[in-house]
């Protein structure tokens, strides 16, 4: 237990509204969107600012306290969730880190305070006519810091990458109460270790994140989202490569979804509408967009989908002519994840492998999980455009929920073996957490572990920072 006599130091030095014991207040801060952890803690700290921060990481790490840092409890691999496994630490919320956001047009960046929205970010960057890139989900709730402490990634990676490349800098509070300011616009600087590059990613462990400087792009003023049907992940990934070049490489969402995947969000989410009139086994949403109005784009687009149903790579399909069909569309694909909460449980994999292998890696894996789990409902979609596939195993229809969760393990060594087969990560965009942490130690190289180790030592020698995740 974490002695009251502490606890009651960080209430003071957090300040007016900048903590609570509140169990009520605390509750909803302790419990993943998915049900998989549940945690506790008796203190949750908000401070609204840096040097409050350095305040309250000084004094725990004085004290040997641990701190869970927390954004915007998005996330699914038990990362953010303090007192997992027995462990006595305090919760360090960055939602009140909110004092500043402010686009520079001429640099083309956003610089934040880490308890901003992605939602937030974008609507600033649209006010100056440009684009924050990052779309998630998730994207009303999530914050700047927790995207960049997960390197997060979400449906636009294949044009404009994960948050890593879209960060330039940060300003964060280290270990041992220090505040590193590395805020820069710069698009080159060659001067030693890129320590931002290196807290994008940690889940922090290795310092807590208070402020950002991300790169903005040009806003999207041209979109031409796509539904299509397909026979196969084959045909979707031959779409991909035909839409890159007959566009010029102006593709910035692909998605794969299987027909079950919509079936389930037909069924469970109100307001949704099957875009074709007769079912197919598999879909591909696509977006393609221009910073400009493009009247050539158009005719690339029609001449593209013209081609390939020709070919018969598109049994058929639907590009949306309003803002609210398309919204539909998207619709569909992001309730994904919520529909299948309504069938019982699911075994979730976030994995990626190189974008040529998905089809093989689909059929591979597929069949190890059906030999083993007969009757599973496999639920495979994603990202196909940048390699990222949430395999999903839904339970057998008539199976006992808890029984087949029961199986998370088993199923994750499986599924996680076949995908190094494949050169791929176990882990592409939601992080490793508490989830994962066994497996990367199982499966990643042991050199690449050894510096992350080494590097944590060095940086956080009491090990207060966000101790379960990663690294044991």
């Amino acid at each position: 237990m974490i002695d009251q006599a502490h606890i009651d130091a960080l209430i003071v030095l957090a300040g007016p509204k900048g903590a609570t014991t509140d169990a009520n207040e605390v509750a909803p801060h302790l419990r993943e969107w998915r049900d998989k952890f549940n945690g506790k803690t008796p203190l949750m700290l908000m401070p609204s600012d840096a040097e409050t921060v350095s305040k309250l990481v000084r004094y725990c790490n004085d004290h040997q306290i641990a701190i869970v840092p927390q954004g915007g409890n998005t996330g699914l691999v038990g990362g953010g969730i303090p007192g997992l496994e027995g462990r006595n630490e305090v919760l360090f919320s960055t939602k009140r880190l909110r004092g500043s956001i402010a686009v520079d047009p001429d640099d083309m960046t956003i610089t934040a305070d880490a308890g901003y929205t992605v939602a937030e970010l974008q609507a600033a960057a649209a006010e100056h006519d440009l684009l924050f890139p990052l779309s998630l989900a998730s994207e009303g709730s999530c914050t700047a810091g927790g995207v960049v402490s997960t390197n997060a990634g979400g449906v636009h990676v294949v044009r404009y990458g994960t948050t890593r490349a879209l960060t330039l800098g940060i300003e964060a509070v280290l270990p041992d109460g220090s505040i590193m300011n590395d805020l820069s616009a710069l698009r080159k600087d060659n001067t030693g270790y890129d320590l931002t590059q290196l807290l994008v990613g940690a889940e922090g462990t290795l310092g807590i994140i208070t402020r950002v400087s991300f790169k903005l792009a040009p806003a999207e003023k041209q979109l031409h989202s796509c539904w299509l049907a397909v026979d196969s992940p084959t045909d979707a990934l031959k779409l991909l490569r035909s839409a890159r070049q007959a566009t010029g490489d102006r593709v910035s969402a692909f998605e794969l979804m299987p027909r079950y995947g919509v079936e389930l969000v037909l069924n469970h989410i109100p307001g949704t509408s099957d875009p074709l009139a007769a079912p197919y086994d598999w879909y591909v949403l696509t977006d393609i967009a221009s910073s400009s109005i493009d009247p050539a784009l158009e005719t690339q687009v029609s001449d593209w989908l013209e081609h390939e149903i020709a070919a018969g790579t598109i049994k058929d399909g639907v590009v949306a002519s309003t803002l609210a069909q398309r919204e539909a569309l998207w619709r569909l694909r992001e309730t994904m994840s919520e529909a299948q909460k309504h069938e019982g449980g699911s075994i979730k994999h976030d994995i990626s492998v190189p974008v040529s292998k998905v089809p093989d890696f689909l059929t591979v894996a597929g069949k190890a999980v059906m030999n083993g789990w007969p009757g599973a409902r496999l639920t495979p979609f994603g990202h196909l455009g940048d390699g990222n596939i949430h395999f999903n195993v839904m339970q057998p229809a008539d199976a006992d929920k808890e029984a087949f969760l029961g199986s998370w393990e088993a199923m994750n060594a499986l599924v996680h073996d076949i995908v190094t087969k494949f050169g791929g990560s176990i882990s592409a965009e939601h992080g490793i957490g508490t989830l994962k942490r066994a497996e990367m130690k199982r499966l990643k190289d042991p050199a690449q572990l050894q510096a992350m180790r080494a590097i944590k030592k060095a940086l956080d020698p009491h090990n207060i920072m966000n101790p379960g995740a990663l690294l044991d």
